[in-house]
């Protein structure tokens, strides 16, 4: 008989990276947003250039970004985004979640046979 309690407890994803969605605080104006840009943009190029930003997007709706950091968690993620000019200066909401590889692919790699019964 198997422990309710042990298969409660499934190991934790393993985290790769965090997703960072960046909007405009309410009550900030693009003016104030613009004004910081030139640094930011900046500081963004050389955290990609030096690995810490694996991808980067427009969000769709126009109001702001988002951006994949290649960092262990999200302490790591808040760091990294307080230290840019827009985090220094308070005008950004940040999202942070945390990323890694699909788990059910860890289900299917322990039982290889139950793949070629579900063809």
């Amino acid at each position: 008989m198997t422990n309710p309690a042990a298969q409660a407890q499934a190991p934790s994803p393993a985290v790769t990276g965090v997703l960072v969605m960046l909007t405009v605080k309410a009550g900030v104006s693009r003016e104030q947003v613009m004004a910081v840009m030139p640094g930011e943009i900046r500081a963004t190029v050389q955290l990609y250039l030096g690995g810490k930003i694996r991808e980067w997007y427009s969000r769709g709706d126009g109001r702001g970004v988002v951006l994949l950091l290649d960092t262990k968690d999200v302490a790591e993620a808040q760091a990294i985004m307080d230290g840019l000019p827009l985090g220094k200066e308070h005008l950004m909401d940040h999202d942070y979640i945390p990323v890694g590889p699909l788990q059910p692919l860890g289900l299917l790699m322990a039982n290889p046979a139950a793949m070629q019964g579900a063809r």
